[in-house]
């Protein structure tokens, strides 16, 4: 592959910078621009055009290929400026799929939540199996980074990635489907679309579908023909894989379903059961997701990578049985909270700290439906645990799993993650911080 014209990266991110450095070891000589919306264009040997002079580029044709990154929609205008011009768009997945997808397994794995761990518990499974596999994607390396170093690639893959990816996996996997990043796509139908393009399409790959996407209907439709699926689990298999994540450190039905999933696709890929026992036991929690701190005599759970109302709810259901106070609420995506304020009380919380902008819909329902539970409204993160200082004699756990992106207050989840975990020391245990 080589390319005659200069190229554009649209975005300045991880996968930017894997693809600046894929066309550094192939075309030196290579004129490369780079284009960013907002923040820093931090990528070495590349030329910046400034978001408002990039239509006018396009027009002049100063580049013959645009590499988009997956955090910039496909649906901005200036993509129609560039077809109209005749200039592609392309991503860091697909420049792996022209490149390396040949003579390989590809797992393809996405789902609104659910898809991190299960394909994480793949590639684990897998490993100890003996298979020669790596993970790539939104965990592990991105697509040209992991290249050809590995005879099996598991992708865990968001909408973003799967809405114009242009080559087919061997496998395909679906966790589930709900609503979220309709500011991305649009509007929510076009979001389901995005998602379910992964396996809607012709091609005789196989599909594996998790708890919450079998039995949805625009799933079943996009798998075309029900041949394609992978074959449930024995209820032998069951009866050990279930054991297997009794004994792990795998919380909550949520992930359970994970662990079928990840089990089902990983037997079908030529793991063992040995194997995918001790992938399960060798698993731990990825960082931001149910990660559990003992702070003051209190439990803090850092599940700040929850975006949806439906991952809050499986981070309360892990936790059932405790007295919570929840912390919610993050950048607007136009979501339905109104199911989760009325499922607060049957969680066990006893407190809910809500931050702008989604925060103010679940308070008001919850005012309503859960009258009996302490809502605070703050204005921050610090406010909200400064607040909840004062109540601690109403829970025991406090739960950051806010159902919605970080962005209107933080960089990413990660930081807003981190910021809870200091709160929690700096307020609640100040002599040992």
């Amino acid at each position: 592959m080589r390319f005659e014209e200069p190229v554009l990266l649209y975005g300045a991110g991880r996968e930017a910078l894997s693809t600046r450095a894929f066309f550094k070891a192939r075309q030196p000589e290579l004129k490369v621009f780079v284009t960013v919306d907002s923040g820093t264009a931090d990528i070495p040997d590349t030329e910046l055009i400034a978001a408002a002079d990039l239509p006018d580029a396009i027009r002049d044709h100063r580049f013959g290929l645009i590499v988009k990154s997956p955090g910039v929609s496909r649906y901005k205008p200036v993509f129609d400026i560039a077809r109209d011009a005749g200039i592609p768009t392309t991503s860091n997945l697909n420049l792996w799929g022209a490149t390396y997808r040949a003579d390989r397994t590809v797992i393809a794995i996405t789902g609104t939540k659910g898809k991190s761990t299960t394909a994480t518990l793949v590639h684990r499974m897998l490993t100890r199996s003996g298979v020669d596999a790596g993970l790539a994607g939104n965990v592990g390396l991105a697509p040209l980074e992991i290249a050809d170093k590995h005879a099996v690639i598991i992708f865990e893959l968001s909408s973003y990635q799967t809405a114009d990816m242009n080559f087919l996996p061997d496998i395909a996997a679906v966790t589930n489907l709900y609503p979220e990043h309709v500011d991305w796509h649009g509007s929510v139908e076009r979001y389901y679309r995005d998602k379910l393009h992964l396996i809607d399409r012709d091609g005789s790959f196989a599909v594996a579908l998790g708890a919450g996407a079998k039995g949805n209907g625009l799933v079943a439709m996009a798998v075309r023909d029900h041949r394609r699926l992978i074959r449930d689990l024995t209820a032998d298999e069951l009866a050990i894989i279930d054991t297997a994540v009794a004994r792990s450190r795998l919380k909550g039905a949520h992930n359970l379903d994970n662990a079928r999933l990840a089990a089902a696709i990983a037997l079908a890929a030529g793991g063992t059961l040995d194997g995918i026992v001790d992938g399960i036991a060798a698993f731990v929690p990825l960082p931001h997701r149910l990660e559990e701190h003992h702070i003051g005599g209190l439990t803090f759970v850092n599940d700040s990578i929850s975006t949806t109302p439906e991952a809050t709810k499986a981070a309360l259901a892990a936790y059932k049985g405790k007295r919570i106070a929840l912390i919610a609420g993050g950048h607007e995506r136009e979501q339905d909270y109104a199911e989760l304020a009325s499922l607060l009380p049957s969680y066990g919380v006893s407190a809910v700290a809500c931050l702008p902008v989604t925060g103010d819909r679940l308070a008001a329902a919850a005012r309503v439906v859960a009258p009996n539970i302490a809502v605070l409204t703050e204005p921050d993160l610090a406010a909200a645990m400064q607040a909840l200082s004062l109540k601690r004699d109403v829970f025991d756990t406090v739960i950051l799993s806010p159902g919605a992106p970080s962005y209107n207050q933080f960089k990413n989840f990660e930081e807003r993650g981190r910021r809870f975990i200091e709160l929690a020391h700096s307020i609640f245990d100040p002599e040992h911080t």
